[in-house]
């Protein structure tokens, strides 16, 4: 059986209007079979109003499965040696969770979770830091939090259990000509390297509506993947074929 994931990222009414135009871009490919990654307070100044609650609400009723993606998104913290790189070169200054110890991981995770939960009246789907990136704190976290599923670049996972899809996720950066460059070729390559995976990963941000070669590749590489059946996140934790790796 062959999946293809999609998800939105940063969810959030600061980007209401991209969000829309992604979900009507996607849906000739996936329909609502796809995971929207919500902010609940993007940067510490863009909180859910209650009219994008109900729209997040409805979304859910629709059968969106809702992850909670960091608590503001935003990196705060001062780092060094490999950390300091990643923050550098792997995002701009928006790897929130890279640099948290574990209580504090912890107090947003469940804080976002109890949000998200609260406005869709269903349990979060998951977990996915901003940019991919967690601090060895904020991977202790996961478990107590008490989400089902956590998603980084190469890899999704039961928090403190087995891994249930391994892979690197197809996404896309905006800001920059040269990182635009960059994903456009990777987004190229992968399109045929991940043609035998079980599960494919695709993601998108609100950045991608504003570079029409992004939203191009996008449609592209929907395409080159029509054999695989859009499928949710939570398909992963009832296929045993998909729980045979146990995490260290």
């Amino acid at each position: 059986m062959t999946r293809l994931l999609a998800s939105i990222h940063d969810v959030s009414p600061r980007f209401e209007h991209e969000v829309d135009r992604l979900l009507d871009h996607l849906a000739p490919h996936v329909g609502r079979r796809l995971a929207m990654l919500v902010v609940p307070d993007h940067w510490g100044d863009a909180a859910i109003t209650p009219t994008f609650a109900r729209r997040l609400r409805d979304w859910a009723d629709e059968g969106v499965e809702m992850f909670v993606h960091g608590w503001t998104h935003r990196d705060d913290g001062r780092h060094a040696g490999a950390t300091a790189l990643k923050a550098r070169h792997m995002t701009a200054g928006e790897g929130e969770f890279l640099g948290l110890d574990h209580a504090e991981a912890s107090r947003r995770m469940r804080m976002g979770k109890a949000l998200v939960e609260d406005i869709t009246g269903r349990p979060a789907a998951g977990f996915v830091a901003p940019a991919w990136l967690y601090s060895d704190g904020a991977h202790r976290a996961l478990a107590d939090a008490g989400f089902a599923l956590a998603e980084d670049h190469l890899r999704v996972w039961r928090p403190g259990g087995a891994i249930v899809a391994r892979g690197p996720v197809i996404t896309w950066a905006s800001r920059s000509r040269m990182r635009q460059w960059s994903s456009l070729a990777a987004a190229a390559t992968l399109r045929h390297v991940l043609q035998p995976a079980p599960t494919v990963r695709i993601a998108v941000h609100p950045g991608d509506t504003r570079v029409p070669a992004l939203l191009a590749s996008i449609t592209a590489t929907f395409a080159a993947f029509a054999r695989h059946r859009p499928a949710a996140y939570a398909d992963l934790l009832i296929d045993p074929s998909r729980a045979a790796i146990t995490l260290a």
